[in-house]
């Protein structure tokens, strides 16, 4: 019987990648290389990219259980390329990358959108869901002498707002992120995003100033400015449960904490795809509340939340 590792040596991986643009697939070996290397060679292949950029933490996403994961440091590699090695024998051997610069704005109305990648995806199955939108061209019904709408016009709705626009918005509206209250150490009542993209526990660096968990007056290349820093093991508590984890300072401003799948493994939290506010906690069997929120800019746009 011929081991699982040389039959990966005989039988190279294909990392097949889109990017919101393109698609193109890169050999690639869970063995020899890691995710530095993997950075770059995205970087050679990423379509366009501006000279001095690389692809690096962020920018990298995949896909597993019908979830996309975050792909930004060795940690996020080891539990991939374990996953990888762990598929069923009628498991597709070669993994899909979602490739994107996160500090490039993203519309799901690009002209030259690739439709393989993981927002359109998903914007295509919630338009499916919410019943196909009109056609922007092909044969239309004839109006009466009457009627002044044009071709154009068709494709808006009686309040003027265009379909497309309509189904954008109400794709990211029943996809908000999930939020629920609990307690950071002493701090009560506080609204925390729970995602599994994220892999620890979080807090942000406006709340851990003014709760003292770092000093007040932190300057700049301190306490996480240049890289992550754990400041220590805190408790969390959620419904009627506490669990302490360690917990990193964060540069996300939308949200005071963010529990990663370091709380949701240890907790065992269940959610339902079909019901995005179900949430139970299976090491207690305690349903949470959880509310969707959707957060917009100071323009009144939706902020996408990876």
């Amino acid at each position: 019987m011929i081991p699982s590792s040389s039959s990966t040596t005989q039988n190279p991986m294909f990392l097949n990648v889109h990017t919101p643009t393109s698609s193109f697939a890169l050999p690639h070996s869970l063995a020899q290389h890691h995710i530095h290397t993997l950075f770059d060679r995205l970087s050679k292949k990423y379509p366009d990219l501006p000279a001095g950029e690389q692809v690096g933490p962020g920018w990298v996403k995949y896909e597993w259980n019908g979830t996309v994961w975050n792909l930004d440091d060795e940690s996020d590699y080891t539990i991939f390329a374990w996953r990888q090695k762990s598929l069923p024998p009628d498991a597709d051997p070669h993994p899909t990358l979602h490739v994107h610069d996160p500090k490039q704005s993203f519309s799901l109305t690009t002209p030259f959108l690739n439709p393989a990648f993981y927002l359109a995806k998903r914007a295509a199955a919630a338009r499916t869901i919410n019943g196909s939108p009109k056609p922007r061209n092909g044969s239309r019904s004839v109006k009466s002498g009457k009627s002044r709408k044009t071709a154009h016009d068709a494709d808006e709705t009686d309040d003027g707002i265009p379909q497309h626009k309509k189904d954008f918005i109400a794709f990211h509206n029943e996809n908000g992120v999930r939020t629920i209250m609990g307690s950071v150490g002493p701090v009560n009542n506080v609204r925390m995003l729970l995602k599994s993209g994220y892999r620890h526990v979080y807090i942000s660096r406006p709340f851990a100033m003014k709760h003292a968990f770092i000093p007040a007056d932190a300057a700049p290349g301190l306490y996480g400015y240049g890289g992550l820093v754990n400041i220590g093991q805190w408790p969390i508590t959620v419904g009627k449960t506490k669990t302490v984890h360690s917990v990193y300072l964060s540069e996300e401003a939308h949200f005071d904490c963010i529990l990663g799948r370091s709380f949701m493994e240890r907790r065992g939290i269940k959610t339902d795809p079909t019901d995005a506010t179900n949430v139970v906690c299976l090491d207690t069997g305690e349903k949470i509340d959880c509310e969707l929120v959707i957060i917009r800019d100071g323009k009144g746009e939706i902020v996408t939340v990876t």
